[in-house]
């Protein structure tokens, strides 16, 4: 059992706590990802973990309402879950500015001339001569109107009913002078469950309100005006809550604000190296920065996922998508944002008491997606040091992992993870009995392992979603267990078999880009007798050219896509690749950096080579973590040797310990490999760890 210290850097809010030599949001690009099948991801104006965001409805559109080549725009939604499938999820409080009372200006749709956008804030102009600018402040938001013409009287069309994928269920509003407040229900992401927004919209200048048809309105100003603001509050706590969020600030003062806001969390990671490189990195930064949302408010009220108030001294998170990103983004945040982090694990374990489900509630708070995996996130936040009180949730997460099925391959391998997990947890307690137990039952995956994944020469092996598997295939759900990989390798015949195994799954492109069941899979080469191709994959997958050939419709495609996985370009991802809350972009991320988890639940990180020269991890004000590469090339993917604080490293990994203490790691980068180096003294995962 690991406890390693956890010093935490309280925050409230997002204080600086580094010396930036840049502007690091100046680099962000808020439109990649954000045309076609190819991340599902927009430039609205958005802020830090807030389920708040503005942006534009387009036809034709993606998952989120915009799409970047679309000349047509209907108007402006108030959320979106960004990068996630199932058709989108979001698209709440549509609002469409009127240039005049005219019937065509309600039912003609806008044109776009062109759109800029940065974090915090989207502007679009229109060829009737409107300029919309919109900016987001943690639940504030706002919109400017400038119509560009003489003054007259404008209007503002308010479509209540308005969802992305058909979500919506119900509503109530009240008309208050110049407020419109209310309550929008809408189902969540998969349409499995229902949650709750709150808001309310305030128009700057004197209106009178019209009723159009259920959950329909229109507000005509009453004096002339050649612009005007629209205010919005938002709150998953209560429509008092959400009036009270509303900031009546100017553009410019919202999205600076913002936009200063964006640049400290994203300055906690300083890079140094290829222009490119470097505006690719921090444009993917900005979207593991995005969820899951803060619910509390300021008074610390939130709503439970069984949607009683409740209080807390703590901030409250929701907007879960934890089975795409509890590989990734969560472990990502757990090491450069452990002020926020805490808040997040605690909330984990807050949805075990009031009812969690492996998706979502019928009342949640916030829109969601998943939550399965989260007991594997507990532990490895224990590991790791945060706080986590298990005595007080472990009869619930007994409950969770007992009622797991594994009735099909994949799911047998998953649920043994979580049976794994609650072992450990077991024995946190000292319940060794229970330890035993559940570890035993985690172990009965070898044998079905054996029964689907040891014999490759079956003729579904190679096809997506065969055996009522989850978006993925036998070859690459094979790799599902990083909990285990000493046990894997017996499984596969020792070290040897193992190595061959990994060599046939990447040689012959049989791996998944476009999705996470097998995103782990480049780092376990590791733990093999040649851990330099751990050092080539991770490079190859996040700057050059791959072969894909399967996609998220469960199609293995004919033929297939050669292309880079991230580009700094609208049509970002390869095709059909969501980025899924940040999984995607996080993986990017870790291996820019040159590290990568090992195995959630476990608090340790292998290393790889980065791909800038320099980098430093703000962990806190007082501590950072540098990493330094010598003989640096933009072509070099190898490692020669390593040095952790000035002395030789004689591993390929480090622990978590390590990294947020804060220290010097230096690795010196060759063009061919290293074949000794991360040999010896390697770490691999075992059911009993």
């Amino acid at each position: 059992m690991y406890k390693f210290l956890f010093v935490l850097f309280v925050s409230f809010g997002f204080s600086h706590v580094c010396a930036q030599s840049q502007d690091q949001a100046s680099l962000v690009n808020v439109f990649l990802g954000s045309s076609g099948d190819h991340g599902q991801l927009s430039p609205a104006a958005s802020y830090p973990f807030s389920a708040l965001s503005i942006g534009a409805q387009t036809y034709p559109t993606t998952h989120t309402g915009y799409e970047y080549l679309a000349k047509r725009f209907y108007g402006f939604t108030h959320n979106r879950f960004e990068g996630v499938g199932c058709q989108g999820s979001g698209g709440l409080l549509f609002v469409k500015p009127l240039r005049s009372l005219d019937e065509g200006d309600l039912h003609n749709p806008l044109e776009k001339v062109y759109d800029t956008g940065r974090p915090g804030s989207y502007q679009v102009k229109f060829t009737n001569g409107l300029h919309a600018s919109m900016a987001v402040l943690g639940n504030a938001g706002m919109h400017h109107y400038q119509f560009g013409d003489a003054a007259q009287q404008r209007g503002l069309y308010v479509d209540l009913s308005h969802s992305f994928n058909r979500a919506f269920v119900s509503e109530t509003h009240k008309v208050d002078g110049q407020w419109l407040i209310g309550t929008l229900r809408s189902k969540t992401t998969c349409h499995v469950g229902i949650y709750t927004f709150y808001y309310a919209l305030y128009v700057d200048k004197p209106v009178d309100w019209e009723q159009l048809e259920d959950a329909k309105l229109k507000a005509k100003t009453k004096t002339k005006a050649s612009d005007f603001n629209v205010y919005i509050g938002f709150s998953a706590v209560s429509e008092e809550d959400a009036r009270q969020n509303v900031r009546r600030e100017s553009f410019q003062e919202m999205a600076e604000t913002s936009f200063r806001d964006w640049n400290q969390l994203l300055g906690r990671v300083e890079v140094k190296g290829e222009k490119g490189r470097e505006a690719l990195f921090y444009s993917l930064l900005y979207r593991v920065l995005q969820s899951p949302y803060k619910i509390s408010s300021a008074s610390g009220s939130y709503r439970a996922i069984d949607g009683g108030l409740q209080q807390t001294v703590i901030d409250r998170y929701n907007g879960w998508a934890i089975w795409d990103n509890y590989k990734t983004q969560l472990p990502f945040l757990s090491v450069l944002y452990p002020e926020l982090y805490q808040p997040i694990v605690s909330s984990i374990a807050n949805l075990y008491p009031y009812g969690k489900k492996d998706f979502a509630t019928q009342n949640e708070p916030s829109n969601t997606v998943r939550t399965e995996h989260a007991i594997v996130v507990l532990l490895d936040a224990y590991r790791k040091g945060y706080d986590v009180d298990f005595p007080s949730i472990i009869d619930s997460l007994k409950i969770e992992v007992d009622r797991l099925e594994d009735v099909t391959p994949d799911k047998s391998l998953e649920t043994a993870y979580d049976r794994w997990a609650l072992g450990h947890i077991y024995g946190i307690m000292g319940n060794s009995h229970k330890r035993k137990y559940y570890l035993d039952k985690s172990i009965a995956y070898r044998q079905r392992w054996v029964e689907e994944f040891s014999d490759l020469s079956r003729s579904d092996v190679d096809r997506m979603s065969a055996r009522k598997m989850y978006q993925g295939t036998i070859r690459q759900y094979r790799w599902s267990v990083p909990f285990d990989l000493k046990g894997l390798k017996e499984l596969m015949g020792g070290d040897r078999p193992y190595l061959d195994g990994l060599d046939d799954f990447f040689d012959h492109d049989y791996f998944n880009r476009a999705n996470e069941p097998d995103l782990h899979v480049p780092a376990m080469y590791q733990a093999s007798q040649q851990p330099w191709k751990a050092q080539f994959w991770m490079h190859q997958m996040a700057l050059d050219t791959v072969i894909n050939h399967y996609f998220n419709d469960n199609s293995k495609g004919i033929g297939a896509e050669i292309d880079r996985i991230f580009k700094n370009q609208p049509k970002a991802f390869i095709r059909t690749m969501d980025d899924d809350a940040g999984a995607m972009s996080a993986w990017f991320v870790w291996a820019s950096l040159g590290l990568y988890p090992a195995a959630v639940g476990h608090p340790v990180y292998y290393i790889h080579l980065p791909i800038f020269e320099q980098t430093a991890l703000h962990i806190n004000e007082k501590t950072a973590f540098s990493i330094k590469v010598e003989n640096y090339g933009s072509d070099k993917r190898y490692i020669d040797k390593v040095f952790l604080n000035g002395r030789p490293l004689d591993r390929n990994w480090l622990t978590h310990e390590e990294i947020v203490l804060g220290g010097e790691l230096t690795v010196y980068a060759s063009s061919i490999p290293n074949v000794d180096f991360g040999v010896q003294n390697q770490w691999q995962s075992q059911l009993d760890q």
